[in-house]
Formats: C-alpha cells, structure tokens, sequence
C-alpha cells in the first residue's frame, strides 16, 4: 500500500508542475488558436490528475486542507472546462439534468466546507469553501435563467473556473511547500494575485475590450474548439 501512495505522490506532484507551467502559456497565447486548445487541453488534464491524486493522498497523510482544495480544484476546472459546451445556453434554456445535479452537489458540499470551518476556526478552508459555494450558487442562478445569458458569459466562466483551479494548485503549493512565508499569507497570496487577473479581465471582456488586451485576444473563434 505504501508503494501506491509513493507512485500517487510522484504523479501528483508531476501533474501539478505541469499545470503549473502550462497555465500561464494557455494564457499568453492567442484565443482560439490551436496552442490555446492544446495547452487547455493539457492544464485541464493535469489538474484533473493533480486533483485525483491529492484526494488519494489526503486521505493517507490526514489533510483536511489538501482533500478539500483537491475538491475545490477540481470542480473549477472542471467549471471552466464544462462552460464550453454551454454557450447555447445563450438562446437556449435547455440544461442538462448533469449540470443541474453537478452545481447543486457542489453548492451542498461547499456549503457543509463553510459550516466547518466556521466551527473549526479554519481560514484557508472556509475562503475555498465560500468561493467554491458562491460559484455553485451563480451556477444554479444562471442554470435558471438560461436563454437569456449575455453572449460572453460562457467565456467569463470559462476564465473564472480554470483561474480558480489555478490558484487553488498554487495556494496548495504555497501552504505545503513555502514554509518560509508565514501563515496566513502563504494561502492568501494566490487568491489576491489571481481573484485581481480574473476581476480584471472579466472587466475588459465585459467592456469589450478583451480583444486589445495583451495575451487576452479573442479570435473568431474562441475556446469552443478546445473540446474537440
């Protein structure tokens, strides 16, 4: 059992350098391009890998902390991954029972987070779990009033739900890792640095101005291909 939890811990920590890097790549590189979609694809991948095995590893050292930003990282990634297919939900105000299901488990789960770590008096847990609730919660809110999404919304969630998965990995990174900066501001680093490029960013596109933002350009044909 020890041999898997070694193997666990080794694919772990590979999954999470390679987000780590390719975050920021998939970021610099032109919307839509084909280097988008490659390094969306790989980040989405490696977060649901660093994800994985961070709940299997948790689980095997008792970290609270560890298994619930692996839940949080997860389910923003796959948050932003899953807002592709859900740009119809502009005209159409068909949702799929799965989305219905997948932001209501959310929005319980994070929800209990908050509750705990109320009642625990923990920091980093009860931010992940109020932002993870807060997003579930606009889920089901946007859920029901789908048909009349702006056309850009998908995009604003596509940005927020990958950021997010992001910072978790790098708050996770800072906390276990960089001893040397004191608590609580080896967690709450991340989560300012990153919540200003998504607040950020979400402005310009909502200005309509993404598109003369360096390394923000929106082609003809933006993420959507990211899937295929």
């Amino acid at each position: 059992m020890e041999t898997f939890f070694q193997y666990n811990r080794y694919l772990h920590i590979t999954a999470g350098v390679i987000g780590f890097f390719v975050a920021p790549v998939a970021l610099a590189v032109r919307k839509g391009g084909a280097a988008h979609r490659l390094w969306g694809r790989v980040f989405f991948w490696a977060m649901a890998v660093a994800g994985t095995t961070a709940i299997a590893g948790a689980q095997h050292i008792h970290s609270l902390f560890l298994l619930l930003t692996a839940v949080f990282s997860l389910y923003m990634a796959g948050f932003g991954y899953r807002s592709i297919f859900l740009k119809p939900l502009a005209w159409n105000a068909r949702v799929a029972a799965f989305d219905w299901a997948v932001a209501g488990t959310g929005l319980v789960v994070f929800a209990g987070t908050v509750a705990y770590a109320f009642a625990a008096g923990n920091v980093p847990v009860g931010v992940f779990g109020a932002l993870g609730a807060l997003t579930a919660g606009r889920q089901l809110r946007g859920y029901a009033n789908a048909g009349h999404w702006a056309k850009t919304q998908w995009l604003l969630n596509h940005i927020s739900g990958f950021m997010a998965a992001y910072i978790a990995a790098v708050s996770a990174f800072s906390v276990t890792s960089l001893r040397f900066i004191p608590f609580p501001y080896n967690f709450l680093w991340p989560t300012v640095l990153g919540v200003s490029v998504i607040w950020w960013w979400q402005r310009r596109v909502r200005a309509g101005r993404a598109a003369t933002a360096p390394g923000f350009g929106l082609s003809a044909s933006p993420a959507p291909a990211l899937h295929k």
